[in-house]
């Protein structure tokens, strides 16, 4: 790895990693800015798919070459985009996982991330549909916001990365997302304790010792009379 991680980031990595060789699924949802796309790349091996929003395609290419060079990348995008059998890492944009899925079903996979992953919030949606379809020993999902605006959200990505955990979606209503709304404390404890194995979050006041000195740049700009 070309870097040193922070302790937290370590700390992340090994949690990860334990995950992994129990083929049990993740949701890495740090803050925003603690590295989570540093944490993840250290810890996947070959056979990986990345599904992430097309803003960062450019980014996940930069950071693994910069981080984990020895890795060979496939960036599936375009519309000349192939499929490479023998790339350790592919990257694809969610549009592109709903498009091709038939494609991405057939290939083999040990990991498959999904980065932003509130994409996948509501269930019935064709781009939640076809992530839950996507098989792979090993599934990460990735995002700062777990719980936007309802808690069913969790249960989406929860159903991605370990399917049938939380029982069906109907069952979850019933069981907790009903009586949580309702302000039942003993349900909302149980689901805590439940998740709390698969689910590490980190905020930003939580590491601010970890973290390097803010660096503030002064850019100048002459405005036209106009």
């Amino acid at each position: 790895l070309n870097t040193t991680l922070r302790n937290y980031q370590r700390h992340g990595v090994n949690w990860l990693s334990c995950l992994q060789k129990l083929q049990l699924g993740a949701l890495l949802a740090d803050d925003m800015g603690l590295g989570k796309t540093l944490q993840v790349l250290s810890s996947v091996k070959k056979r990986t798919l990345v599904v992430c929003p097309t803003s960062v395609l450019h980014n996940w290419v930069n950071e693994l070459n910069k981080f984990r060079p020895e890795l060979s990348c496939n960036l599936f995008h375009g519309a000349r985009r192939k499929l490479d059998s023998l790339s350790d890492i592919t990257i694809t944009s969610y549009a592109i996982m709903r498009n091709d899925l038939q494609t991405l079903q057939n290939a083999s996979w040990q990991t498959i991330v999904l980065d932003e992953a509130q994409a996948i919030k509501n269930p019935s949606s064709k781009v939640a549909q076809a992530a839950y379809s996507l098989k792979a020993q090993n599934k990460i999902a990735m995002t700062g916001t777990p719980i936007e605006n309802r808690l069913e959200e969790l249960w989406s990505q929860f159903h991605f990365i370990n399917p049938g955990y939380l029982g069906g979606y109907g069952d979850f209503q019933s069981r907790y997302g009903r009586p949580i709304r309702d302000g039942d404390e003993a349900v909302a404890a149980h689901l805590r304790k439940r998740i709390r194995p698969f689910i590490l979050r980190r905020l930003k006041k939580d590491v601010a010792t970890q973290l390097p000195p803010r660096t503030d740049t002064v850019i100048h700009c002459e405005l036209s009379d106009e």
